[in-house]
């Protein structure tokens, strides 16, 4: 049927100008379109196949006309509309910095566990070199570490995990309080 290659090529040519491939739309092949629509419209359709393909046909050049013109809408007031262009996953990975998380640790008492702490200073101490700050002396962080754990066991947690990340380009260093198995 001549209509459904008409109406091919007309959603072609339209998706060719929501793309940016075509300056205008096509308003010649939309109005040849128009026009085959009305003359099979008022004309009898004796063969019930024929009659289901054109109304099929019919209301699939409905459906893309209404499309198409909430698009044009949107494109002449400058919003996004049915066509917009989605940034694609590889763009947004450049956009901003990597966020990811470099080490874990759980400690019980950090006097005792110096070998976790040392490997826990050190991740800290990479990841603020990466982003251009500079480390803080290992006494004063393991200072630290052995308060939050003194902290967090008298408010009753049997143990206290901390956290090495990198998050919009900042490090961060976080502790949590765990729940015993028993709680």
């Amino acid at each position: 049927m001549r209509l459904e290659a008409d109406l091919k090529q007309l959603e072609a040519e339209y998706n060719m100008f929501f793309s940016g491939r075509l300056p205008k739309p096509p308003w010649e092949t939309r109005a040849r379109v128009e026009a085959l629509v009305k003359r099979f419209d008022r004309a009898y359709i004796q063969n019930t196949g024929d009659r289901f393909r054109f109304n099929t046909l019919q209301s699939r050049y409905a459906a893309f006309i209404d499309l198409w013109d909430r698009g044009q809408r949107a494109r002449e007031e400058g919003r996004p509309g049915p066509f917009a262009q989605k940034p694609r996953a590889a763009d947004a990975a450049k956009k901003g910095p990597e966020d990811r998380i470099l080490r874990v640790s759980a400690f019980h008492d950090p006097v005792r566990e110096i070998d976790k702490l040392t490997e826990l200073y050190e991740s800290l101490a990479e990841a603020r070199r990466e982003v251009g700050e500079d480390a803080p002396p290992f006494h004063k962080f393991a200072d630290l570490v052995k308060n939050q754990v003194k902290k967090l066991r008298q408010g009753g947690s049997p143990e206290v995990a901390f956290r090495v990340a990198v998050k919009d380009g900042k490090v961060s260093f976080t502790a949590r309080a765990l729940k015993g198995a028993g709680e």
